[in-house]
């Protein structure tokens, strides 16, 4: 037996998790040294507070103190929200755009398999007209912003173990969309185990494979920082990093006004007290209605955070204002902006650790004393993630900055039905549609008032009305028709 092999036994065995080596005398020399390899990475340590915390106990959520909705700026000041300066903001967004101060965070560690696709979630298929893939969606904004402001914009991309050979062979099989290779970094996020919900213990995969699930976007504080992405950040001169997720092809990256609010301009005297530290901000819409799925921007002791849907009580869900709005209507759409020197701080404090979420699931493993199959029926299993949300708390102060859902919220989660493909396919194409007529181009509608054509309109073309050139447009759009600009 290799010394290592002792040495992570005793470990194990200290632990109550010895049985992870229960076959490693039946394994041959490489997938043996993969297993020892897998355990090793564990922190082995931290396995009996995680077990007695998170498997053995349900950690119960306690409302924050003096919890209000969070305050936020809204894109037309004069319609609600706090006092601020579109103009000054959309200047000084701008302004570090072609300073090159800006850098793009796509969080890409899924895999398409809800959507009965096999690969990453990145190369779904997701143009209304052209069938592009998320990924070369999400590129059209970097080669728009590149052209429009003179700069090279670098991408770090945080992939899976599952999906990160994949996703490098699906950018160099599409020469990396047209960026340049030395722009764009890949990295893998981190795993966690995953504990039999019963007996606390580490489930095996197979006989050689522990069972590990990705460690939750809120990983990508520690592994921007373990991979080298933060020192790469910081030799470019970036300041801010633009985060989104992958299944959003309605994103816009590089929103000039938010990345300028985000940075401190153009607040007023008036509301000083929801300043921005430029340490972390984030994009919010009106939620529809009480029980919408989405976390709520909240404020509690002056600092700005999320709390789940699942957590805020259902009677402050469903608090309305005079005007019948919703109280508590901020939805977080996962679209944030970070500072470098916030995650160079956070990244390296070792007394700052995001806490873990807790999820039961129906997980696939191998009886550890037999080596048989198990195929679970019911939740058999524990998983943990982190969400990089609850980072906010860290922030000295946070703003967060309201959108229209309409532009730029159109997620693809599952095959068909709410938050679909096909749901939002429809969104894109709307979207483009109010963009040509509100620069006089002529849109057929049908009878309940939706486009009648199908429009893509690519990001290096325009990334909001304002941006498209009349032009260059045609004077309407004809029944049926697909256009793609």
């Amino acid at each position: 037996m290799p010394a290592s092999y002792a040495t992570l036994m005793a470990r194990l065995n200290a632990v109550q998790q010895g049985h992870l080596l229960n076959f490693y005398n039946t394994l041959s020399a490489h997938a043996g040294a993969s297993l020892l390899q897998q355990i090793a990475a564990l922190d082995i340590d931290a396995l009996p507070a995680l077990v007695r915390d998170y498997v053995h106990s349900k950690p119960a959520f306690a409302l924050p103190p003096n919890l209000a909705p969070a305050p936020y700026y809204a894109p037309d000041p004069s319609r609600g929200g706090l006092p601020w300066n579109p103009a000054a903001a959309q200047q000084k967004g701008e302004q570090l755009l072609r300073a090159g101060k800006i850098a793009g965070f796509v969080v890409a560690g899924g895999q398409g398999s809800r959507l009965g696709f096999d690969g990453p979630k990145g190369c779904y298929p997701a143009g209304c007209a052209t069938n592009k893939s998320l990924f070369e969606l999400f590129s059209q904004h970097f080669l728009g912003a590149n052209a429009r402001y003179g700069v090279r914009i670098p991408w770090y991309i945080m992939t899976s173990p599952l999906n990160h050979a994949a996703t490098i062979d699906f950018f160099e099989l599409h020469n990396f969309f047209g960026l340049e290779r030395a722009d764009v970094m890949f990295f893998p996020q981190g795993v966690l185990p995953s504990f039999d919900i019963r007996t606390g213990q580490v489930l095996l995969a197979a006989p050689s494979e522990v069972a590990t699930s990705p460690d939750g976007h809120g990983g990508s504080i520690l592994a921007l920082a373990v991979s080298g992405a933060l020192d790469d950040l910081r030799r470019r001169g970036i300041e801010h990093l633009s985060y989104f997720q992958v299944d959003n092809p309605l994103v816009r990256p590089f929103d000039p006004a938010f990345i300028g609010l985000h940075a401190g301009a153009g607040l007023t005297a008036a509301n000083a007290s929801a300043a921005s530290s430029g340490e972390m901000s984030s994009k919010m819409i009106p939620k529809a209605y009480p029980e919408e799925k989405m976390g709520v921007f909240c404020s509690s002791g002056g600092r700005v955070e999320v709390i789940e849907y699942s957590d805020l009580p259902q009677p402050l869900q469903a608090q309305r204002l005079d005007d019948g709005s919703l109280r508590f209507i901020a939805g977080s759409i996962a679209i944030h902006l970070i500072g470098v020197d916030f995650l160079s701080r956070v990244a390296l404090d070792p007394a700052f650790a995001l806490p873990y979420h807790r999820a039961e699931k129906k997980i696939p493993c191998i009886d550890p004393a037999s080596g048989a199959a198990i195929a679970p029926e019911t939740n058999n299993g524990v998983k943990l993630e982190k969400f990089v949300f609850d980072a906010l708390s860290s922030c000295k102060s946070s703003i967060v900055y309201e959108t229209d859902r309409s532009d730029e919220f159109g997620p693809i989660k599952n095959a068909s039905g709410l938050d679909s493909v096909h749901t939002s396919k429809a969104l894109q194409t709307a979207r483009a549609a109010r963009w040509l007529q509100s620069r006089g181009v002529k849109i057929p509608l049908r009878p309940d008032g939706s486009p009648d054509c199908t429009i893509e309109i690519s990001a290096v073309t325009a990334t909001c009305a304002e941006e498209l050139n009349p032009a260059t447009l045609p004077r309407s759009v004809q029944p049926g028709e697909t256009l793609v600009l």
